[in-house]
């Protein structure tokens, strides 16, 4: 009998491998990736402190529509850059966690750097 890979189980695997060189700092935080069928979101992360400093999503209010596609990636992108500057971050590393750097990823990757942010 054929057995499936997890695929979540995978993507952790990579995601804890990639965690082990990327960390955020205060001089420069951590973007992190979530993305599920139905929704994406985005923290900026102080991993020194283990501070969330600023999040956008597709869970809350101020976003109508469907919350899996690239236009809400690209929301979120443009989001988090807006409060990104607002806090004072200009710079970041980008962790994708564990996705691949396509699709809703990369559109919210663009988004925020055409908000404004650096990496």
């Amino acid at each position: 009998m054929v057995s499936r890979k997890d695929r979540n189980q995978a993507r952790l695997k990579r995601h804890k491998r990639v965690r082990g060189k990327v960390t955020g700092t205060e001089a420069r935080p951590r973007l992190a990736v979530y993305r599920s069928n139905a929704n994406i979101s985005a923290q900026i992360i102080d991993d020194v402190k283990g501070v969330t400093l600023v999040s956008a999503s597709t869970y809350g209010a101020g976003f109508e529509g469907n919350g899996g596609n690239k236009e809400a990636a690209k929301f979120v992108g443009q989001k988090i850059a807006e409060k990104a500057i607002a806090a004072g971050i200009t710079e970041v590393v980008f962790d994708r966690g564990g996705y691949l750097y396509h699709g809703r990823v990369s559109e919210l990757a663009a988004a925020a750097r055409e908000g404004g942010l650096k990496f």
